[in-house]
């Protein structure tokens, strides 16, 4: 028997369903009647999605648009870093999308002190941009999973490598 059971905490955004989602936006503007005679493109580079569109309020429903398709593709909206929206060229606007991908070193320690709060029997270790919980007890694991859980955290959170 294992004497050590571990996780990692992360935050990533698959790539690959975040390149559905942006695909199945870009289908729906193509074939919405708002949209007829558009200049409106959705750009992305792996780092960061760059929306252009004629105006505010067409802008406004190609957020919604990408939003809603991220959400159904099972990506958090929580990883959109949401930028400003800018003039851009040709009478437009421009609006970019950080991703949110790692846990930054501020946002680990926040998580650290949650788990040691919680008074259980593991080791919590920062690993560049995850955290690495261990312990001997399949259930404090779970405890812990289950804390983290529960409380409203600005990033999305995955548990991954449970062994």
């Amino acid at each position: 028997m294992a004497s050590e059971i571990s996780f990692d905490i992360v935050s990533r955004v698959d790539a690959q369903e975040l390149d559905n989602a942006l695909n199945q936006a870009r289908k729906e503007i193509e074939n919405r009647f708002d949209f007829k005679a558009s200049k409106t493109s959705i750009d992305s580079d792996g780092k960061k999605i760059t929306l252009i569109s004629d105006d505010e309020l067409k802008m406004r429903n190609v957020v919604d648009i990408v939003r809603q398709k991220a959400v159904r593709r099972g990506i958090d909206v929580k990883a959109f870093d949401m930028g400003e929206v800018e003039p851009a060229a040709g009478n437009t606007v421009r609006q970019t999308i950080n991703l949110r991908n790692g846990i930054p070193k501020d946002k680990s320690k926040t998580l650290l002190e949650k788990i040691k709060s919680l008074k259980l029997k593991v080791n919590a270790q920062i690993q560049d941009d995850q955290i690495r919980v261990s312990g001997k007890s399949k259930d404090d694991l779970q405890k812990v999973i289950g804390a983290l859980k529960s409380v409203e955290f600005d990033l999305p959170l995955q548990f991954v490598n449970y062994r």
